[in-house]
Formats: structure tokens, sequence, C-alpha cells
């Protein structure tokens, strides 16, 4: 298993899974580039969405997909914008147009606006695979007042991790991939793909 499909076309995500998993050898391909449209997203849950993504990219392309469904919930906001995280500001709404619409749904909101960030990660083998393997974790912070930082994507320049004074797009990879929502989820997912035999 040296190529794996991922169900996304986001550079931001792209480059956190590469950077993961090309020590075990393995090269993380975007859909795109194998030429798979993005599959609506009809689920209600982030699990939902991840399969749904998963087993549409393995079916396409006949490899092995990884896809993750992730996004921002917000206390305030009853745990909006969670699944419409990516679409929160409209369907093609891009990442600053998406925190700059939360900042306004919070701009009467005194500190602290607890929230966090969920990613559900879903490997699948093929894609009848019956036993998809699902990791799920969160990352927990509050939501600031301005943008700030310019290494990371989505809601990063607007999010303040737990223990933390810096947004998450001003902290390195390194230590973003350490704590991170999506980090966490990898190392689980990469704790059961190598006590399933699928990873040396």
């Amino acid at each position: 298993m040296n190529n794996i499909v991922l169900a996304s076309g986001n550079k931001g995500k792209l480059k956190e899974f590469s950077e993961i998993l090309s020590e075990f050898g393995i090269e993380v391909l975007p859909q795109s580039q194998l030429n798979v449209q993005e599959v609506p997203e009809t689920g209600t849950t982030f699990v939902e969405n991840a399969i749904i993504k998963a087993r549409h990219a393995a079916q396409v392309t006949g490899l092995p997909a990884i896809a993750d469904d992730s996004g921002l919930e917000v206390d305030l906001l009853q745990g909006a914008p969670g699944i419409y995280s990516a679409r929160y500001a409209g369907e093609n709404a891009k990442d600053q147009d998406n925190y700059l619409k939360l900042l306004e749904a919070l701009k009467e909101n005194p500190a602290p606006r607890h929230g966090r960030f969920q990613c559900v990660l879903v490997y699948m083998r093929h894609s009848a695979d019956p036993t998809p393997i699902i990791s799920q974790a969160s990352w927990e912070g509050t939501i600031g007042f301005e943008a700030r930082g310019d290494n990371g994507h989505g809601y990063d320049p607007i999010f303040i991790p737990e223990n933390h004074s810096c947004s998450a797009a001003e902290l390195s990879s390194d230590e973003k991939n350490a704590l991170s929502h999506r980090g966490k989820a990898m190392q689980l997912l990469l704790a059961q793909l190598k006590a399933k035999g699928v990873l040396g």
C-alpha cells in the first residue's frame, strides 16, 4: 500500500496528511488529482459525512481512501457552525468569509467564547469495506476577536487553543500536528492501522 487517496481537495489537509504519512512510505493523493468529483455531504454528523466521502473516493479510484470530516463547534451558538463549518458563509465560501461571519455572530459576546475543533477520520480499504477504521478527536479552545497568523487554514486564525495566547494559525506545523484535533485523530488512526497490519 503506497498510495492512499485523500477524499478532499483541501491543500491544508493534504499538507497535514502528507507530512504525517510520508514517514511510512505512503503518498497521499488528493482526489482532485484522480478526477474524483466532490460528493454531496448528506449526513447529519461528522462520521456519516466522512464515510460518504471515503466510500466515494475509493469507489472511483479503486484505491484505499481516507476522509476527514471536521469542523468548529461554538458553545454560544449551540454547536454551530459544526458540520457546516466549510460552507458556513455559503456554498463557495472562502476561509476568510467563514471566520468573519463567525466573528460577526459572536460580536456581542465577551470572552471567554468556548469552542472546539472536532475531527472524524475514516479509512476504507475499498468502497465496500464493511468495517471502516474510524477515529475521532477534539481540540479545545476559545474564539478570539480578530484574525491572527497565517500558518493555518479554516478557522485557525481566530481559534485560541487551550493553554495558549496565540492563535492556531500562529503555531508551527509541528506544534499544530501535536496539538490539533486532526493531529490527535491521525495518531489514533495510525495506531489502529498498525494494529490491523495495514502499516508496517
